[in-house]
């Protein structure tokens, strides 16, 4: 595992308590009840969440076992108010989402740089005396105490943000790929699971355009009940307004493949049957129009199949192409 990819953090957090209003009366030389002048406690720290298009995983925050923002301080005399708590801002790439571990809800996303959300809202400082005096009690006894800090559990997950992901068995030659139309520079070898971690790429498309490309951990069958990689990898496939289904030529069974994989996301979550599917046949180089053919008829007729080699470059074009009008898809319509 790529030590430097990290998807997934669980973190401890406390936001910091409001500071109590003052109780506090004016003594001056010519008036000694002059009447109460207790100020507001300050705010508790808020913890923030940031985007930043500079980080690209939660490495960073490994180590951040504890989040405590600062209490407020208290109010004081003379209508002083007490100082707000020092705010703690997380920086999170984008893609990352919050969630509350307890509850399981999701209670924030981070998808623009410089994007802030106030994630734990720190306690409200208190009143002090001078807001009770009234006409019938013009020297109130009484003063609030600040409120609270939350404190709880709390879950970072970063989903990948890019426009194509390339989902497939180990091995189907994905990693190629990308670096072939990209760039990047996975780690290619002849084993499965080359590819632990999610590898981005910017594919150069006709006209000076572009998309990003994302080579994600290979699938195995029972991926969406976590065996291998499952759960990290789907979790990255959400993101992806179009998959791109890589069936190796040489594969044993081209529509049982192809048949794994849809069913994987869609036991996994079944909103992932919505997005825009094309399915490439990698390795084709050794394939004669008959063999295509052949291979064709095996794969959904409804979906765009293109046969491409990343070794010779055969049908690399093809392929951008079509996955340039699955992207444009939805803006067309």
């Amino acid at each position: 595992m790529d030590k430097n990819f990290i998807d997934y953090i669980r973190i401890f957090c406390r936001s910091g308590h409001g500071g109590a209003g003052c109780k506090h009366f004016a003594r001056t030389k010519f008036n000694p009840q002059a009447g109460p002048d207790g100020g507001d406690g300050g705010r508790g720290g808020h913890i923030i969440l940031r985007g930043s298009k500079h980080v690209w995983t939660l490495l960073h925050l490994r180590y951040m076992k504890n989040v405590l923002a600062e209490n407020g301080e208290g109010g004081s005399g003379n209508n002083c108010t007490g100082r707000n708590g020092k705010d703690i801002i997380i920086e999170v790439p984008l893609g990352t989402v919050a969630i509350d571990e307890e509850t399981g809800i999701q209670e924030a996303e981070i998808l623009e740089d410089g994007q802030e959300v106030i994630w734990i809202k720190g306690g409200r400082g208190g009143l002090g005396n001078a807001h009770f005096a009234t006409a019938t009690n013009q020297a109130p006894e009484h003063a609030q105490p600040g409120e609270p800090g939350q404190e709880c559990w709390k879950v970072l997950e970063l989903k990948v943000l890019a426009d194509v992901g390339l989902v497939g068995f180990p091995n189907a030659g994905k990693s190629t790929l990308l670096s072939v139309v990209s760039a990047a520079k996975p780690k290619i070898a002849d084993y499965a699971f080359t590819t632990l971690v999610p590898q981005l790429g910017m594919v150069a498309h006709r006209e000076n355009k572009s998309f990003c490309m994302a080579d994600l951990p290979g699938i195995i069958e029972g991926a969406a009940e976590g065996k291998g990689l499952g759960h990290r990898f789907l979790r990255h496939i959400e993101r992806n307004p179009v998959l791109l289904f890589v069936i190796p030529a040489d594969s044993n069974d081209h529509k049982k493949e192809f048949d794994i994989l849809h069913n994987e996301l869609k036991e996994y979550n079944e909103e992932l049957l919505h997005k825009q599917f094309v399915i490439g046949v990698s390795k084709s180089d050794m394939l004669d129009q008959e063999l295509m053919d052949a291979i064709r008829k095996e794969l959904p007729s409804e979906l765009p199949v293109i046969f491409f080699s990343s070794m010779t470059q055969k049908g690399i074009q093809q392929l951008k192409d079509a996955l340039w009008i699955a992207l444009n898809k939805d803006l067309e319509a």
